[in-house]
């Protein structure tokens, strides 16, 4: 069944780049509409997956879909379709002394498989995506939201044949391990293997897959609050970027603060009680706030404290005597993915970005933002956390390679 499943979706792919432009995005655009249309099957199904799910687990939101969550897929897909193809761009031409002539053009992938959790906007996301690229797509969503992610690919699936269009272009494997371990040994039917998810599901897949794999990293994110840093703006970063929404993977783990600044921890922590924010605090961290923050949210950190995606209602604090013990410790527990530094102290900052072995690196402004929508990507397939072949938020760019293109006139090598 499931080598079926990748045969098709690989058949599919082959005629994709003949689309025309105009087709992919008035399917883009067409699913856009579908899912407010649908809005109510889709909660439906979403209900089901919610009903067996603690809604105490940190999980739970990831899961959650809503008519205004609905409606911000719909529209970041809009904004897909709106997207510069980058199918077929001219990347480099050159003439040889021989009179070859040499073009590298931007090219899809093909088949592009995703392994991902709770989280089904992710098939909207990479539906979306793929498409705009040229590429077909195969999707293995956890258990946990088979229910959601199947009512949506059959959304998918409806839009497209009604356009004329291959439905398999995109499909959904079942639940259950079997059917990732053969998406990951998948070689010749699948080009590419992204998973989004925990640190647990991400090494599996790096470690088991034949398959080549984009990494996307967990994010263990930091901000470090500068010797010269404003309290303001720091304690809305913090506050941000901490609860804005806490199940992601760009949200605040550890705050690193300047010991010089340590009496203003209370001023910047403030807000976090709001949210019920459980501090896991140093030693001399936990000296400053104690009486202050309020005592059942506020815990004595352990070896454990650092170097850990919380993923929940949880941050540690580390005190730092420099600069450069903010930068050794934020170099020892880095997952490459956000972090930030806020100063006011334009060198600091400068050296900050330079030193910070990070996806994405941020000045004064919260790792929330580490997004394809926000950064103008349109959506994102996922956040890379190496080197190769992308890094950072992956949007229709970074779904692409490229091939070289000769023509020439008879000529032959000597």
């Amino acid at each position: 069944m499931i080598d079926n499943i990748l045969q098709r979706i690989n058949d599919a792919a082959y005629r994709l780049p003949l689309l025309q432009e105009e087709q992919i995005n008035e399917a883009i655009l067409a699913v856009a509409d579908s899912i407010m249309m649908n809005a109510d099957t889709l909660l439906l199904a979403n209900g089901k997956d919610l009903a067996s799910m603690d809604n105490s687990n940190p999980m739970y939101d990831r899961l959650l879909l809503t008519t205004d969550r609905l409606e911000g897929i719909a529209a970041d897909m809009r904004k897909v379709a709106e997207l510069p193809q980058p199918v077929g761009e001219l990347i480099d031409e050159r003439v040889r002394p021989n009179g070859m002539k040499l073009k590298r053009v931007r090219v899809p992938f093909g088949v592009i498989g995703v392994i991902y959790e709770a989280r089904p906007n992710v098939s909207f996301d990479v539906f979306a995506l793929c498409l705009k690229s040229r590429n077909a797509c195969v999707l293995k969503g956890g258990s946990d939201a088979y229910h959601s992610n199947r009512a949506i690919v059959d959304l998918i699936h409806s839009v497209l044949e009604n356009l004329g269009l291959n439905p398999y272009i995109v499909d959904l494997l079942p639940a259950g391990h079997e059917a990732a371990q053969q998406l990951m040994r998948a070689v010749g039917k699948v080009d590419l293997l992204i998973p989004r998810g925990s640190a647990r599901l991400i090494k599996s897949v790096r470690e088991n897959s034949l398959v080549p794999v984009i990494e996307t990293g967990a994010g263990v994110c930091h901000t470090y609050f500068d010797k010269d840093g404003n309290i303001e703006k720091g304690a809305a970063i913090v506050f941000n970027a901490k609860t804005r929404r806490v199940s992601v993977c760009n949200a605040l783990d550890s705050l690193v603060i300047h010991k010089d600044r340590l009496q203003d921890l209370p001023a910047i922590c403030n807000r976090l009680q709001e949210k019920d924010v459980v501090i896991e605090a140093d030693e001399a961290s936990y000296s400053i706030l104690s009486g202050i923050y309020p005592a059942n949210l506020l815990e004595k950190a352990n070896a454990d404290s650092f170097g850990k995606e919380f993923l929940s209602h949880r941050m540690s604090i580390k005190c730092v005597d420099s600069f450069d013990e903010a930068l050794e410790h934020i170099r020892k527990y880095t997952s490459h993915h956000s972090e930030c530094i806020v100063t006011e102290n334009s060198a600091n900052a400068k050296m900050f970005q330079q030193c910070v072995d990070a996806a994405c690196v941020y000045v004064n402004v919260s790792t929330a933002f580490t997004d394809g929508a926000q950064f103008g990507l349109g959506a994102e397939i996922g956040i890379s956390t190496q080197k190769l072949h992308a890094r950072g938020p992956m949007g229709l760019e970074e779904l692409t390679t490229y091939k070289w293109l000769i023509e020439g006139n008879g000529q032959t090598r000597n």
